[in-house]
């Protein structure tokens, strides 16, 4: 039934982009100094998980590879290099500069020296999941950093601004904001078209079950792909030509467990820590949420950046409050 995986994998890029000609036309334009040799302004792609931000980025590297033959790029998940210097060393990674840096003993320092030394031509670097970053000074050395471009990606523009500190606010306010809103229904069964056709046997899904499984990723590419992903491997095991309703019915849940699953997996061992004492619990107020944590790891994050935390995790659905105010209570999403 599946004639190739890679589409059907959330992360693929595919070589024509539906629905997002709008944004796509905003970030080259972005990036178009680019093109000449020069410095592009920084470009923020900012909407709720699974609207295609990541993917439009990519796609527009991989255009902007094909016109500029000395461009280097890099793509850096904060969520995972989310200090400063796994940033910095995930950039000279792009530059081929990070051979020799060791973590115990190169100075830190020294990562953004390398780096200033490395840009001769043009680099373009996105820092996906950027407010995740917790030394945000580094935004404001990467923009003051010669040739250096920075397409940043987040889900909510006013939290993201409302955590950074004076000087980095002041250098990304002329940034360009591109927004990305929830797909549509019809919009998602285009895309789902795209892969069942890239990815899978001629007539293996309908058009009906591809609605069905539109509508029912409420808006969000990542479970729709993932949906019809597992709906093809659960069908290539049962030895099926062609999906049955039920077969995708049942998909529909496994694919947002998968995706909840790597989210969790994704979590610094401070959000973990937050994460598992709310699972533990049957609701627990933030006060008492920051206590049990504060004896829990060696060394505590302030209680703003808990809140960041507690917010980052309800936009990926791990988490949920009920109530409001000091009745506000958090409880694991099951």
């Amino acid at each position: 039934m599946i004639a190739d995986a890679r589409p059907l994998q959330p992360e693929f890029v595919p070589g024509d982009v539906r629905h997002r000609d709008g944004e796509i036309d905003a970030l080259t334009s972005a990036l178009e100094p680019v093109l000449e040799g020069r410095h592009a302004d920084p470009v923020l792609l900012h909407g709720p998980s699974g609207t295609g931000k990541t993917c439009i980025a990519r796609y527009a590297l991989e255009k902007l590879r094909g016109e500029v033959v000395d461009l280097d790029t890099q793509c850096v998940n904060c969520w995972e290099d989310y200090t400063r210097f796994k940033t910095l060393y995930r950039l000279l990674e792009g530059v081929d500069r990070a051979l020799d840096v060791h973590r115990q003993s190169t100075p830190r320092d020294e990562l953004l020296d390398r780096l200033r030394d490395a840009t001769d031509s043009p680099y373009v670097v996105i820092l996906d999941e950027v407010d995740q970053l917790e030394e945000t000074d580094v935004l404001y050395d990467l923009h003051r950093t010669r040739n250096l471009s920075l397409v940043l990606i987040a889900n909510a523009e006013r939290e993201l601004f409302a955590d950074l500190e004076g000087r980095v606010t002041s250098r990304l306010t002329t940034a360009m904001r591109v927004e990305f809103a929830r797909y549509g229904v019809s919009e998602l069964v285009g895309i789902l078209e795209d892969r069942a056709r890239w990815g899978l046997q001629e007539d293996a899904v309908t058009d009906g079950q591809l609605r069905w499984i539109a509508d029912s990723a409420a808006g969000d590419a990542r479970v729709a792909i993932g949906t019809l992903r597992a709906a093809a491997e659960a069908g290539e095991r049962e030895g099926l030509e062609r999906l049955t309703d039920e077969v995708v019915h049942d998909a529909a849940p496994k694919a947002k467990a998968e995706i909840r699953q790597k989210n969790l997996e994704k979590l610094t061992d401070d959000q973990r820590a937050l994460y598992d004492i709310i699972d533990e619990s049957d609701g627990i107020r933030p006060d008492a949420l920051y206590e049990v944590y504060c004896t829990r790891v060696d060394d505590p994050r302030t209680d703003r950046t808990v809140r960041n935390y507690l917010k980052k995790m309800r936009r990926y659905n791990l988490i949920e409050p009920e109530g409001r105010g000091k009745a506000r209570q958090y409880s694991a999403v099951s």
